[in-house]
């Protein structure tokens, strides 16, 4: 006997499609877009805060690396033209030196960060051949450390990323320790041995001098005006003059990689700089 089931005919229902018609389609393109663009901003702002940490890091470390560097052989990681070039500038009691680099302005032309009346100018390059304890650099260029003469132990004082190109982050192939935005450092040196630094671009009072201060004698990010032993402010190159209370400096141009000469450190361009002394 057969199963009734077997031989009645099966009865389906309605067909129906599981692909998107093509409206549907749209909504979801258009609403993924939205999100994209809502994200996007936030993402965005998460990479500069890291590149800002980052940047942050490598300044603490620089400084530090220098430090230690001094502390082991009682001198600093520099050249002898650099440091006679900086003692020598009588005019002024002699100077501390600024291995810098050159910036933009808001205006777009380039400005380059050197301490006015020193002849010799260079970047950060010749600094970490010693802390990196490099004798040639992968472009060939001979260092200030050949035979390991300005760091006889051998020493690497810092751990930095080493970089292929002279526009990325890291120690270039010119020997450059440039930013996570693609700017050298700004290294300052105490080479007149006061315990105290003077960068050539936050020594200008138009960048350093606190506008809230009414005595006129404190600097922005914990500069000090420098002064005499009686207590008077101290004119270079006819003018007053910022400096750090410690021996080294070290800073960046920051995301926007640009610098102004005549805005304050908290303000404009300057607003974003990564500082290794700022309180």
């Amino acid at each position: 006997m057969k199963n009734h089931t077997d031989t009645c005919p099966r009865r389906y229902g309605p067909r129906t499609s599981a692909a998107f018609t093509l409206i549907e389609l749209l909504v979801v393109i258009a609403i993924i877009a939205i999100l994209a663009g809502l994200l996007l901003p936030a993402i965005l702002r998460a990479k500069v805060q890291a590149q800002k940490r980052k940047a942050q890091l490598e300044v603490g470390q620089i400084a530090q690396a220098i430090h230690a560097y001094e502390s082991e052989l009682s001198k600093f990681p520099v050249s002898s033209i650099g440091a006679a070039n900086a003692t020598s500038a009588a005019s002024v009691r002699g100077e501390d030196f600024t291995y810098g680099g050159s910036f933009q302005r808001p205006n777009g032309f380039a400005m380059p960060v050197v301490v006015p009346g020193l002849n010799y100018v260079t970047n950060n390059s010749e600094v970490m051949a010693v802390l990196l304890d490099a004798e040639n650099w992968p472009n060939g260029v001979a260092t200030i450390n050949q035979g390991h003469v300005k760091n006889p132990q051998r020493t690497k004082y810092l751990n930095a990323a080493m970089a292929t190109d002279t526009n990325s982050p890291g120690v270039g192939p010119d020997g450059v320790y440039r930013d996570p935005w693609g700017n050298p450092y700004v290294i300052t040196i105490d080479l007149n041995y006061d315990e105290k630094a003077r960068d050539a671009f936050y020594r200008l009072p138009a960048v350093s001098q606190d506008p809230d201060d009414a005595t006129g004698n404190r600097g922005l990010n914990g500069l000090i005006k420098k002064k005499d032993s009686n207590g008077n402010p101290v004119l270079i190159n006819f003018q007053q003059v910022f400096e750090a209370n410690s021996p080294v400096m070290v800073w960046s141009a920051g995301p926007d990689k640009q610098i102004d000469p005549s805005s304050l450190a908290n303000a404009g361009a300057n607003k974003d700089n990564i500082l290794s002394w700022k309180q």
